[in-house]
């Protein structure tokens, strides 16, 4: 069965996102903010018909590869056509209360993962916590 796509982005379009070439960390920023638009879709659309899926889609690029979410469906089911093109009419400007807050849940434990790995690493060998 083939399967046809419509890209979606990787954020809302009034929002700033993650930016290839230019963040440090654009492959963990870019992966949340896909993840945080994919949740936000089904809270919009609700969940896809059996023959539709959302995907985060690698697309190589001169400066990298960049993230964006990609909706895939059968082109021979009305249903996953017309939820897929319902997906892009109606893709969000802004990101929902939902969508902010997951983000910033995975910010936080960014930086209390990277703060933890830093914790003493100015340490002797051997010397104690």
């Amino acid at each position: 069965m083939s399967y046809d796509h419509l890209d979606l982005g990787s954020a809302p379009t009034d929002e700033d996102c993650a930016q290839l070439g230019m963040d440090d960390n654009y492959a963990v920023c870019a992966r949340r903010e896909c993840r945080a638009l994919i949740h936000q879709f089904k809270r919009l659309c609700g969940d896809p018909p059996p023959s539709a899926y959302f995907r985060i889609h690698e697309n190589p690029h001169d400066f990298g590869t960049y993230l964006s979410v990609a909706i895939h469906f059968d082109p021979n089911d009305p249903d996953a056509v017309a939820y897929a093109y319902r997906c892009d009419e109606e893709s969000p400007d802004q990101w929902d209360m939902a969508a902010r807050f997951e983000l910033e849940a995975g910010r936080r434990h960014e930086r209390e993962q990277h703060a933890s790995e830093g914790a003493g690493s100015d340490r002797a060998p051997g010397a104690p916590k």
